[in-house]
């Protein structure tokens, strides 16, 4: 049975109570196996800085990790966080791991910190004014990864980036307002929509933009457009409920800015609620997308076609991690790319 669409992974390594946070780096790389071997297409981790529960902080090493235990998904970054870096060295650190998992290697870009805007300072001084030149250094940054030349009387334009080979990472702008759908148009990239950031809001907005507004590129000289949603299988909804319960109190707590790491579904049970909050849940519950692989695959393959975007990725939280592997084995299975168990 073919594919309806490509289905990816985006893994943030989450902090849980009661494990070493250390062990969620390692499980981030036994996913990325476990999930090579039931046939997604593409497997991203994320970048974040100072965050209790996501503890993900160097997506480029995690990479190189996936690179030497995989053979076939393509390995990406959800994203760079370009603001803090030179866009040089991005570019060298790219082509390194093209080298080592050649034609594999995705590089995604974002524009937010990340971060909280202290620990932004503390990873680049210039916090305050490199947002600004996030057009330029995507600019610079496609040249270096590609080996062309930059813009006419550029400071650096007899620098390359090193290793060159006859592959090259492929670049994406991540995003979850119109900005970063309004710079992957400008440069003619693929756009990914992280449609769990904000439930959704302006995601459709987002989209049609990049379309709308889309000058063709060499490289692609049609749009192509991604969602992420964050989604939990189970073998029944009662069970995927239960354990959803982790993310959907993290998702309260956040929201008052209480950062920690996920606990288990009993204990997160047992935290008392406003009755706002309660609200709150009851609908993170109604709204999310849980239930047995076939109901979630259907609701993912809807959303896929109501916003008109070529591929979607999956995000999953859970406080066992038997459970989360066991999530993209059901949806794997759903979509028929990996033989029911």
């Amino acid at each position: 049975m073919s594919r309806p669409f490509r289905l990816s992974v985006l893994d943030q390594s989450i902090a849980v109570a009661g494990r070493p946070q250390d062990q969620s780096i390692r499980n981030t790389v036994a996913l990325a196996e476990h999930c090579e071997a039931l046939g997604y297409e593409r497997f991203w981790v994320s970048e974040h800085h100072n965050h209790p529960t996501i503890v993900g902080t160097a997506p480029e090493i995690v990479m190189a990790a996936i690179a030497a235990r995989t053979e076939r998904i393509r390995i990406g970054s959800a994203g760079i966080m370009l603001p803090h870096y030179s866009a040089f060295k991005v570019a060298e650190v790219f082509r390194v791991l093209d080298a080592l998992a050649p034609g594999r290697i995705d590089l995604g870009l974002g524009r937010a910190p990340g971060s909280d805007g202290r620990t932004a300072f503390a990873l680049n001084p210039a916090a305050n004014e490199r947002p600004e030149h996030f057009p330029a250094d995507v600019r610079d940054l496609i040249a270096w990864v590609h080996n062309e030349p930059l813009v006419d009387r550029h400071p650096f334009a007899a620098v390359k980036a090193f290793p060159q080979s006859g592959t090259a990472p492929e670049i994406w702008i991540l995003g979850s307002s119109d900005y970063g759908a309004q710079v992957a148009a400008l440069f003619g990239l693929p756009y990914c929509y992280a449609w769990f950031f904000s439930d959704g809001a302006g995601g459709e907005r987002a989209i049609d933009l990049y379309k709308r507004s889309y000058r063709p590129s060499a490289r692609h000289p049609e749009p192509r457009s991604g969602l992420c949603v964050w989604a939990l299988a189970a073998e029944t909804m009662d069970k995927a409920q239960y354990h959803f319960t982790s993310r959907a109190l993290s998702r309260i707590q956040r929201d008052k800015g209480l950062l920690g790491p996920l606990l288990a579904p009993d204990e997160a049970a047992k935290v008392e609620l406003t009755l706002h909050e309660q609200a709150k849940f009851d609908q993170f519950r109604k709204d999310s997308f849980v239930g047995t692989g076939p109901e979630v695959a259907q609701r993912i393959t809807e959303l896929k076609e109501r916003v008109g975007v070529d591929e979607m990725a999956v995000v999953t939280w859970t406080h066992d991690e038997e459970v989360r592997r066991q999530s993209y084995t059901l949806l794997a299975e759903a979509y028929g790319f990996a033989p029911a168990s």
